[in-house]
């Protein structure tokens, strides 16, 4: 008796799943939504990083997923691209600055691995100001024309020849736009690339 109303039940069922299936088309049908369905989810390993600037801080604490094949490796250029840093460290708070961060320059993804979970202290070096070199090369241009001021009382015969523009023209002028202009171009040698082709 039980051996049939299994056979009964199981007979049930097979025209259920046949029916949910497809169409006789053979498109798919849709599912009713009252049916539960399975979905797997996948966990994405990630890590805590307390993220300090030269020291001070700490100025966020954010979760980052890791990457890699295996995920276990720190996105750190993604960090570097939203803080402004050039390049991050270990960190320790109590005792300070630890080795670099070294990353993949293709992937832009750590070297070292990771554990899912993991608490990690980043000590970033903000990137380098323009204006900082060149209010250097302005302050040292003008304190050697001061100095050649005060000690020539006349303008040099040289300087009164070096006439290019027909008028009067200070020499200091011209070597501080090819100072900067240099400093630019060192600084900014990849923009001068894409853009001029220099």
């Amino acid at each position: 008796m039980e051996k049939t109303e299994k056979v009964a039940e199981a007979a049930e069922i097979v025209p259920e799943i046949e029916e949910a299936g497809s169409d006789p088309d053979g498109s798919p049908q849709p599912t009713d939504q009252s049916r539960s369905t399975k979905t797997v989810k996948t966990k994405v390993p990630e890590v805590e990083i307390r993220l300090f600037r030269q020291g001070k801080g700490p100025i966020d604490v954010f979760k980052s997923s890791l990457g890699g094949w295996d995920q276990d490796q720190l996105e750190v250029r993604d960090i570097l691209d939203k803080y402004g840093f050039k390049s991050i460290f270990a960190f320790k708070p109590g005792s300070g600055r630890g080795l670099a961060i070294r990353f993949n320059s293709r992937n832009g993804r750590s070297v070292l691995t990771y554990r899912d979970g993991s608490v990690i202290y980043v000590d970033g070096e903000p990137k380098d100001s323009l204006m900082k070199p060149v209010t250097k090369i302005l302050v040292g241009v003008a304190v050697i024309t001061i100095l050649i001021t005060l000690v020539l009382k006349e303008t040099p015969v040289w300087v009164e020849k070096f006439n290019i523009f027909g008028g009067s023209f200070p020499p200091w002028i011209l070597a501080c736009v090819v100072i900067v202009f240099t400093r630019t171009r060192k600084r900014t040698k990849d923009f001068l690339k894409k853009t001029f082709g220099w």
